[in-house]
C-alpha cells in the first residue's frame, strides 16, 4: 500500500510527452515553503479538453502559524503525486474525465496556490524563511505547460479545501491563460472559512497578487472571488461549489480561527452548519445561475461532522437525489447545471 501512495514519484518531463502518462514539471527557481523543491504534474489526453487542478492540505493565515509550518500545512509537494491517481484525475475508464489533458498543482505554500511573498522569522538564534510563494510556482508551471496542451475548447477549473480556495483565487487568472476555452466551469470543493482578516493575509503575509487581494472585502474568500469572477464574466463561466454539510476539518480550522484551538466537536459543526447555510444563500444571491451540492458522507456517529473533500476520493459514489459530485460536474460542463442536497442544511 505504501508504495501506492507515498513512494509514487512521476518521471520528470522530457521531450514529448506521452498520451495518458504522468509527468513532473520542476520550473527553475520554484519551491516549497520550506524551500524544497516544488514541482506541478501533467498528463496530457486524447481529448481537447483541460483541467486545471489544484491540490490542498492546509493553510497559513498569520506569522505564528507560518512559523509552526506543518502543524497547520503542506510543506512539501514531493511526496504528493500519488493524489493525483484517485478521484477525478484517475485514469479509470469508468471516469468521464480520463481522456482529459490535467494540469495538477501539488500544495506546500500555505498561501491557497496564491502568494508571491516570504516570511522571516528567528528561531533559536537562526533566520528562518517561510516560501508563500504559491503563485510564482503556479505560474511558471504554468507557462512551460501550456506548449503541450494546445488550444482547449474545454477548460475545467478545480481543487478541493485549500485548493478549492485556490481555484476561487486563480479561476479568471487560469482563464485568462487559456483563451481558446469557450466552454468553461469552475468547480470549488470543500472550502469554507470565515475570517476577518483575508484581506490582510493576502495582502501583507502572502503577498499575493493584487488584483487577487483587491476582491477581498468581507470574511468569506471564496464567496467574495467567485462573486466577482461572477461579475467579471457573467453566465460565460459555470460556478459549481460542493462541501459536506458538517464538514470535520474545516470546522477544527474555523475553531482556531474563533478561539485559537483546533478542535472538532458537535457543537463545532453546528456552527459551521449554520455557516454554510448562509454561505450557500449568498452565492446564490450574488451568482443566480450558481450550481450547488451539498453532501453527507463517512458521518461520525458521536459528533454528527462528516467527511472534508470529496473530488480526490468518493467523485462517483452517488451521495445525493442518485447523483455522484462527478456527475454533476459533468452534466455542468454539459450544459445541465443542478443543486443538490440542500435539504441538508436544516438537518
Amino acid at each position: 500500500m505504501l508504495k501506492r501512495t507515498i513512494l509514487v514519484k512521476q518521471p520528470e518531463l522530457n521531450g514529448t510527452p506521452e498520451i495518458g502518462k504522468w509527468y513532473r514539471i520542476t520550473p527553475e527557481g520554484t519551491q516549497s515553503s520550506d524551500g524544497t523543491e516544488w514541482h506541478g504534474l501533467i498528463r496530457v489526453g486524447k481529448e481537447n479538453k483541460l483541467a486545471v487542478y489544484f491540490f490542498g492540505g492546509g493553510a497559513s493565515i498569520t506569522g505564528y502559524t507560518s512559523e509552526r509550518g506543518k502543524e497547520f500545512f503542506a510543506t512539501q509537494a514531493g511526496i504528493q503525486d500519488f493524489v493525483a491517481l484517485g478521484g477525478i484525475s484517475s485514469d479509470s475508464e469508468d471516469n468521464p474525465f480520463h481522456d482529459w489533458t490535467f494540469l495538477v498543482l501539488p500544495y506546500a505554500t500555505g498561501d491557497f496556490h496564491s502568494g508571491t511573498g516570504e516570511y522571516h522569522y528567528t528561531k533559536d538564534g537562526s533566520e528562518k524563511t517561510v516560501y508563500h510563494t504559491g503563485y510564482d510556482n503556479y505560474a511558471a508551471f504554468i507557462e512551460i505547460a501550456k506548449k503541450y496542451v494546445g488550444n482547449p475548447d474545454t477548460l475545467l477549473v478545480t481543487g478541493f479545501s485549500a485548493g478549492g480556495f485556490g481555484t476561487s483565487l486563480l479561476a479568471d487568472d487560469v482563464i485568462e491563460r487559456f483563451p481558446s476555452a469557450t466552454n468553461i466551469t469552475v468547480c470549488v470543493d470543500s472550502s469554507l472559512l470565515l475570517y476577518d482578516g483575508w484581506h490582510e493575509t493576502a495582502t501583507n503575509l502572502w503577498k499575493s497578487p493584487k488584483k487577487i487581494s483587491d476582491r477581498l472585502t468581507g470574511n468569506n474568500i471564496v464567496l467574495d472571488s467567485l462573486t466577482a469572477l461572477h461579475q467579471k464574466r457573467g453566465d460565460s463561466v459555470k460556478i459549481l461549489f460542493d462541501c459536506s454539510y458538517r464538514d470535520d476539518t474545516l470546522q477544527q480550522y474555523q475553531s482556531y480561527i474563533r478561539n485559537e484551538k483546533m478542535e472538532k466537536n458537535r457543537e463545532n459543526g453546528d456552527i459551521f452548519q449554520k455557516d454554510l447555510k448562509k454561505m450557500v444563500s449568498d452565492l446564490q444571491n450574488n451568482i443566480p445561475n450558481v450550481s450547488i451540492y451539498i453532501w453527507n458522507y463517512n458521518q461520525d456517529s458521536n459528533t454528527g461532522n462528516t467527511q472534508h473533500t470529496i473530488i480526490s476520493s468518493n467523485l462517483f459514489d452517488k451521495l445525493e437525489d442518485g447523483i455522484s459530485v462527478g456527475e454533476w460536474i459533468m452534466n455542468a460542463i454539459n450544459g445541465e447545471v443542478t443543486s443538490h442536497g440542500l435539504h441538508l442544511l436544516d438537518e
